[in-house]
């Protein structure tokens, strides 16, 4: 058991942490999840979508997510420059997962509001 833990601790050895530290942040699941809703999505139309997240944002998150093998960039050589984002299999075999977890939150997420109403009353 202590060294099932102590897989955990190191955070560039632990899978779990090194992943959720990256797709875990406020934007890159909702943006896998709206690639994944569609084939291909310029810049443009992805950030219609989401519509709060800056363009700023967006393109760090979408870089961090193509560094990480899970977006594909596709830039077409005409005037005026168009570019395409869509998922890599990486990334569609993770929807699943992801999908998974929405229905849980929305299965969850009044009892959760509730607990934290519970917990902020003392």
């Amino acid at each position: 058991m202590e060294n099932n833990l102590r897989k955990f601790s190191e955070v560039d050895n632990c899978p779990v942490r090194n992943v959720l530290d990256r797709i875990g942040d406020k934007w890159s699941m909702l943006v896998l999840l709206v690639l994944g809703e569609s084939e291909t999505l310029r810049f443009g139309e992805l950030h219609k979508s989401i519509g709060t997240i800056s363009q700023k944002m967006l393109t760090v998150t979408l870089k961090t997510l193509e560094a990480d093998g899970l977006v594909k960039r596709t830039i077409y050589p005409q005037i005026p420059p168009r570019v395409e984002y869509e998922l890599t299999e990486r990334a569609e075999s993770l929807l699943p997962l992801i999908h998974n977890l929405v229905d849980w939150a929305e299965k969850n997420m009044g009892d959760i509001k509730q607990a934290r109403m519970n917990y902020a009353m003392g």
